[in-house]
């Protein structure tokens, strides 16, 4: 593994790290495919974790793309990012909203451009109170992308998305809990231990519900009531049939906490 990111794996809880941090840990195209990786390694279960948590080293979570890296390698009339996200981005991003595990982000510092996009993409967002997010597109005459059109307005709205990236101002960890673009601030000292409490709590769960859980919320932005109605059945019928239900639902009538296994 390249050490511009770093995986950890404890009590099934992967933790993967973002880690240049000299540079705010900006996006290059070496990162985003170690990402990559390891990502479809979880879904393909050579990885064995229940909870994924993705983090940055250092005093910033991910500053965006490493603009440096494109421009050091091409004259500017040559570059096309366009093209990097075809071939990087987007195959990471559809992986990793078809994770198999439930995702949270844990947001210290900044994260800005393709890194906010990253940021706010967790099944669960916490963020570090002294944290910001930032639209930074705009400002080198680019558009928002690495989802960020198609996550954020779906979280804020579309006036509030709108101004988020048209007028470009930082938005501080406290701004972005009220207009419900994260679910958590948290003092930067407590960060990670409270995310290390969550994660502990959802790899705990029932891991094939969760996972069916996300499918179901991403498909109800694209399904009519009646489809999404029909995938909710479906759904039901996969996770009634597994262990952790039949547990669950023992559980349940012992009056006891349920111990799921994630099967």
């Amino acid at each position: 593994m390249s050490d511009v990111v770093k995986l950890e794996i404890k009590n099934n809880i992967a933790v993967l790290t973002l880690n240049d941090p000299d540079k705010l840990n900006a996006l290059s195209m070496e990162m985003v495919s170690e990402l990559h990786k390891i990502i479809k390694k979880i879904n393909n279960g050579e990885i064995e974790a229940r909870c994924l948590v993705i983090t940055g080293a250092g005093r910033g979570f991910c500053a965006g793309a490493n603009l440096i890296e494109g421009a050091g390698q091409s004259s500017f009339d040559e570059i096309d990012p366009g093209q990097a996200l075809e071939e990087y981005y987007h195959p990471f991003l559809i992986d990793l909203k078809n994770l198999q595990i439930p995702l949270i982000t844990a947001v210290n510092g900044v994260a800005a451009g393709a890194g906010c996009s990253l940021g706010v993409f967790g099944d669960l967002v916490y963020a570090s109170r002294s944290s910001y997010f930032y639209q930074a597109f705009k400002f080198i005459g680019l558009v928002p992308d690495a989802s960020s059109t198609y996550v954020i307005p779906r979280k804020i709205g579309l006036a509030r998305a709108m101004e988020f990236s048209m007028i470009g101002e930082k938005v501080s960890s406290e701004k972005a809990l009220e207009w419900g673009l994260i679910n958590h601030v948290v003092d930067d000292e407590i960060l990670m231990k409270t995310v290390m409490e969550t994660a502990k709590t959802l790899a705990e769960g029932p891991t094939v519900a969760l996972k069916l859980i996300k499918q179901l919320y991403w498909d109800s932005f694209s399904n009519n009531f009646e489809d999404q109605l029909s995938a909710e059945s479906k759904a039901q019928t996969i996770a009634g049939k597994t262990e952790d239900s039949k547990i669950g639902v023992m559980s349940f009538i012992q009056k006891k906490k349920a111990q799921f296994k994630g099967k």
